[in-house]
């Protein structure tokens, strides 16, 4: 594959951050020192917080059904037994979790410190990623993104068009004292996810619907096999063109990258460094939807670390990232900004040297602990973990985020 194309998969992110992290490591970072020894001090905590959390070492996937269970409640489960048809249906039940994973992940930008979400049938009230996870599920079992209003458990393309900012402020109970990050650019988003859909039926189905990525890929035959980096293309390819921060190379959308000097490469790729943080996040929420179907999904070793700022902070808060300027960081920064390109491409190309050391603690072996399931454990907890000990959970540096990247 050449061209922009080749930077649609994760064999470019890992080359292009390992790039970066070569010359960081040769003392030619030029936003931050590595200190390759912190990785011990960084994987002791994450293998005593995955201890913590998960004593058998049963570790499930990271992804957004994490958030949905937040309290040790199964929202999810009380849905579906509220709906009747998907606790029966495996396939209906499987476009349903995917519709909902794709809505929900696609508004899992950070919500900001003062955003609180009050789920009244539950009552808990669960702030940041959880709150929001915990708020879209609610808004789509209300029916918010479907243009069907005797089947609300489903987004189709239709809905999203007809989604304005009041309403998604209101389904998040926003006012000005519970503000959130970014409302109007997570409309945006929405509603450019949904002319992706209608422009992709061959994927997404006459319907239209995120969900109907399971027929595409997994077909009706028993036994059946799906790819995790197949998953991964697929969103690539269908979306690429949605992201309001996303590069365009050579008329191929390629998403979420940056620009380093290190990156490599040659031609119009040259010293582009691709992440496709949400798409892989998106990819992680999947896996369970397929696999609670009874397909069974492979290769996700594949996949990498996110590149955000609960890995990232993780590696700053132990030591491992030192910034060589911390005036740098006194303002907020935007996302595209070379210093953010670098802590992002650093922070994918560590944690691949943090797993192992994480899964030697524990006695473990990424058969039985894939590296979705190191970042559960994991990583991003123990980001947030040293986050609030520090910051009161915010992260090291202020990212300049429209509520679609971060």
């Amino acid at each position: 594959m050449n061209g922009a194309a080749a930077l649609l998969g994760t064999a470019a992110v890992r080359e292009r951050c390992g790039r970066i992290l070569e010359a960081a490591l040769a003392a030619q970072g030029r936003w931050f020192d590595v200190q390759p020894g912190c990785l011990e001090v960084a994987a002791d905590r994450v293998a005593a917080v995955t201890r913590r959390r998960y004593p058998d070492l049963r570790v499930p996937y990271h992804s957004r059904w994490r958030h949905f269970e937040a309290g040790g409640i199964d929202r999810v489960g009380a849905l579906e037994r509220a709906a009747g048809d998907l606790a029966e249906d495996p396939a209906a039940r499987a476009r349903a979790h995917i519709d909902l994973a794709v809505v929900s992940v696609l508004l899992d930008a950070g919500a900001g410190g003062a955003w609180r979400f009050d789920d009244t049938a539950t009552g808990t009230v669960v702030g940041r990623s959880e709150g929001l996870g915990i708020a879209s599920l609610r808004a789509f079992e209300a029916g918010l993104f479907s243009s069907d209003a005797a089947r609300p458990l489903r987004v189709d393309a239709l809905g999203l068009a007809r989604l304005d900012a009041r309403a998604l402020a209101a389904a998040f109970q926003v006012r000005a004292d519970n503000p959130l990050v970014g409302v109007d650019g997570r409309v945006a988003l929405l509603r450019r996810l949904g002319e992706a859909l209608s422009a992709r039926p061959a994927t997404f189905g006459a319907d239209a619907r995120p969900g109907g990525l399971f027929d595409r890929l997994a077909g009706d035959d028993a036994g059946r096999t799906v790819a995790a980096h197949d998953v991964l293309l697929s969103l690539l390819h269908a979306f690429g063109s949605i992201w309001p921060q996303g590069v365009t190379i050579d008329g191929t959308p390629v998403g979420d990258a940056g620009r380093h000097p290190h990156a490599g490469g040659d031609g119009a790729t040259e010293g582009w460094v691709p992440f496709h943080k949400l798409s892989q996040w998106l990819t992680y929420s999947l896996l369970e939807p397929f696999e609670s179907a009874g397909v069974r999904v492979t290769g996700l070793e594949a996949l990498t670390g996110l590149a955000e700022y609960r890995n990232g902070g993780l590696l700053v808060d132990s030591g491992v990232l030192v910034p060589r300027d911390p005036q740098a960081w006194a303002a907020p920064v935007p996302p595209s900004a070379e210093q953010v390109v670098e802590w992002r491409a650093l922070t994918v190309a560590l944690i691949d040297a943090l797993a192992p050391m994480v899964r030697e603690r524990l006695g473990t072996d990424a058969v039985r602990m894939p590296l979705a399931a190191v970042l559960e454990g994991g990583t991003w907890a123990a980001g947030r973990e040293l986050a609030g000990e520090r910051r009161g959970g915010e992260p090291p540096f202020r990212i300049a985020s429209d509520g679609t990247v971060f």
